[in-house]
């Protein structure tokens, strides 16, 4: 038996910055020589980060990719990191003639293996997801290629992330072949209450491949996905053996002994994987002597977070590489004195830091003493967030002079008085501008077009009103870990008890549009998250003249969604990637 030690690169790559990713690459293998591995994983295409969507149809983007992983082999080589091999992942073509029906160019989501300055081997996706959020058959052809090299007399083989999830194919083949350890590069998105799938896929397949298993997954936010890291290894039988923390950058460092040492013959060899397909393995050797055995370094095992915290943790990495990788300086929000503002600066001081939060607070005449009050409160307690005051009665009375506006339109004015004055400022001072709309108003509709809706980035689209509130009494609780900011709970106790309204009329409030939350949010996972019909819904105990009611509000309101900015997905489908209907539809589910 051989022992090796496995270095798992949970990273956090920007997509299209195929230089910064490979300096990346180098500094996170010196740090993996220093600490004397024997082997690094980085996760699914990480030279060009993931999903790089259709940038993979490019031609130009293609060729970069691919001599951007030779470039990086061969300057590994130069800084003294040739004799630890790397497995990275990046997009390379399969080579096929064009045809109706195939990418352009034949992408793959390729792995490959790098070492002593060369591209050793390379493989790609077997299994292609084309549900819920991917959409790869746009993107990629299927690869069919599994290699397996002997390290220091291990047989190790790579598979990519959905071939892990997926019954057959590569996975079966390791079984088949005998290797001795699997590594498997991922870029898997968070959503909430998966609970812990991963660990149970990893356990099931180290059980079915005969073998050690290391899942290295991806961190860090893109555009509407974040990537929790959550990485994983576990022995042949199933049992964990190391694991990484979420939502944070980690170098795991595993050592694993008791691994079968090979002396399978270098070849290539067809294997029938059942579903149609052939995977060919082809065999190399890099070294074939096993270490000297040495004394283990201990096993890191993070606790996973609980599901607050878990929530909470994606948005505000969502909000911190948003701006970050998009160039921006700062933020600026409309701040009411409302929970879903507080909770949505709360979330972006901690991302960014309070100094680079910009708030403007913008009272109507119809708000409330105690709506301004809550607002300046929050800005105290979050001290260095920078505060500004915009009255807006006189900016809409000036409107009505000259446009005469009565009832939702007349309230409507004043959400779009509030957006224009929040993207002007935007438009000085170069702030991204955060929309502070939840799912639920999303869902329903309950929000105004270039009003409350306008703005670039939109942190809690994909958060219920039910777990705003939950998430706001939980940050405020002193439980929050890594969250310092500040001593004194961030968000005023009456934003979070006293009851949600617009107050874009006298004495407004949101049960006046809507029904209470509590009851919403349940029927909205049922018709959203479960793809419930009406009476599937009323089967399922809800009240059959709210069913039909609140089908009505959300088939409305698609032509909003479809023009309100980008948020974080954290539900099993979130209003974007996840969940597409057509506008123009005259299907009504309340009808059926």
């Amino acid at each position: 038996m051989a022992q090796l030690r496995i270095a798992l690169a949970q990273t956090n790559p920007t997509v299209g910055d195929l230089s910064a990713n490979a300096d990346k690459l180098v500094a996170w293998t010196r740090d993996a020589a220093e600490r004397e591995a024997h082997l690094v994983v980085f996760t699914e295409m990480f030279l060009t980060g993931y999903p790089v969507e259709d940038l993979v149809l490019r031609t130009s983007f293609v060729d970069a990719s691919i001599r951007t992983l030779e470039e990086v082999a061969a300057r590994l080589a130069r800084e003294g990191l040739g004799e630890l091999p790397v497995v990275v992942g990046y997009v390379d073509r399969a080579g096929l003639a064009p045809r109706v029906g195939q990418p352009k160019g034949a992408p793959l989501d390729a792995a490959a293996l790098l070492y002593r300055g060369e591209v050793v081997t390379r493989t790609a996706k077997h299994h292609l997801p084309n549900y819920g959020v991917f959409d790869e058959y746009r993107y990629f052809v299927r690869g069919d290629r599994l290699p397996i090299f002997r390290l220091h007399g291990v047989d190790v083989a790579i598979a990519v992330c959905e071939d892990l999830w997926q019954e057959g194919g590569p996975v079966s083949v390791v079984g088949q072949a005998g290797a001795g350890l699997l590594v498997v590069p991922n870029a898997s998105p968070y959503e909430k209450e998966k609970d812990d799938v991963r660990l149970e896929l990893c356990a099931r397949r180290a059980r079915e491949a005969g073998c050690g298993l290391v899942y290295v997954n991806q961190v860090g936010g893109q555009d509407e996905l974040v990537f929790d890291g959550d990485s994983i290894v576990v022995d042949r039988t199933g049992e964990p053996v190391a694991r990484a923390g979420q939502f944070r950058e980690e170098l795991l460092v595993v050592d694993l002994d008791d691994l079968p040492v090979s002396d399978a013959e270098p070849g290539s060899s067809p294997y029938d994987v059942g579903d149609g397909t052939t995977i060919t393995v082809e065999r190399l050797v890099l070294s074939a002597e096993p270490v000297a055995p040495y004394p283990p370094v201990p096993a890191p095992v993070s606790e996973r977070l609980g599901l607050h915290a878990e929530v909470y943790s994606a948005l505000v990495l969502a909000v911190r590489d948003y701006v970050a990788k998009n160039g921006f300086r700062s933020v600026i929000l409309g701040l009411s004195g409302g929970i879903d503002s507080a909770l949505t600066a709360t979330i972006a001081s901690d991302a960014i830091g309070p100094s680079r939060v910009n708030v403007v607070l913008m009272p109507s005449r119809h708000s409330s003493d105690h709506s301004l009050a809550d607002a300046e409160e929050l800005v105290r307690r979050q001290d260095g967030v920078t505060a500004q005051v915009v009255p807006i009665a006189e900016i809409v009375n000036a409107y009505e002079k000259e446009i005469e506006l009565s009832g939702l339109a007349a309230e409507n004015l004043q959400a779009r008085v509030r957006g224009m004055i929040l993207m002007g400022l935007s438009n000085e001072h170069g702030h991204l501008v955060l929309t502070t709309g939840n799912k639920s108003e999303l869902a329903t509709g309950y929000s105004t077009l270039y009003g409350d809706s306008a703005g670039g980035f939109a942190p809690i689209k994909d958060v219920p009103k039910t777990m705003v509130w939950e998430l706001a009494r939980w940050r405020n609780s002193g439980t929050a870990p890594g969250f310092l900011l500040p001593a004194e709970r961030p968000i005023p106790e009456n934003s979070i008890t006293k009851e949600p309204s617009a107050e874009l009329r006298p004495d407004q409030r949101d049960t006046d549009s809507l029904p209470p939350y509590e009851v919403l949010d349940r029927l909205l996972d049922d018709y959203v998250e479960k793809d419930m019909g009406s009476q599937e819904l009323i089967a399922a105990g809800h009240d059959p003249a709210l069913v039909t009611r609140v089908i009505r509000l959300v088939d409305l309101a698609e032509y909003k969604r479809r023009q309100y900015p980008p948020g974080p997905k954290i539900t099993p489908k979130n209003f974007g990637r996840d969940r597409r209907l057509p506008i123009t539809n005259r299907w009504r589910e309340s009808s059926a």
